[in-house]
């Protein structure tokens, strides 16, 4: 089995997770409003994860990714908690407006 195919599976795994444990773990009131964790993209030696957040309200997007930040070691502990790895990677939060964009450039071809 290729390694790359591992390192999916577990950065899907990562990304699912780290989704939950926002929404339902985190009481920050920076963290909020309309997002989406788009990727977490784990290296193959399981030491770092690129956490891709869209944020669709510009203005909350820089207490959100503060706020993300500051909370990292807590989702990464909770990672290790959930997914029994043997490295649990150090996250990095990085904005994403992706899907932000996808959006204004719907509501340009529909006026």
């Amino acid at each position: 089995m290729p390694a790359f195919d591992r390192i999916d599976r577990i950065s899907e795994e990562v990304r699912h997770n780290i989704d939950h444990i926002i929404r339902e773990d985190l009481h920050d009131p920076r963290i909020g409003g309309t997002y989406s964790i788009v990727r977490a993209e784990v290296t193959r030696d399981l030491r770092y994860c690129e956490v891709r957040v869209s944020i669709l309200e510009e203005d909350r997007r820089k207490d959100m990714m503060a706020a993300l930040t500051h909370a990292a070691g807590f989702i990464r502990r909770e990672l290790g908690h959930r997914l029994q790895l043997r490295k649990v990677p150090e996250l990095r939060f990085i904005a994403d407006d992706s899907i932000a964009r996808s959006a204004q450039i719907a509501s340009i071809i529909d006026s």
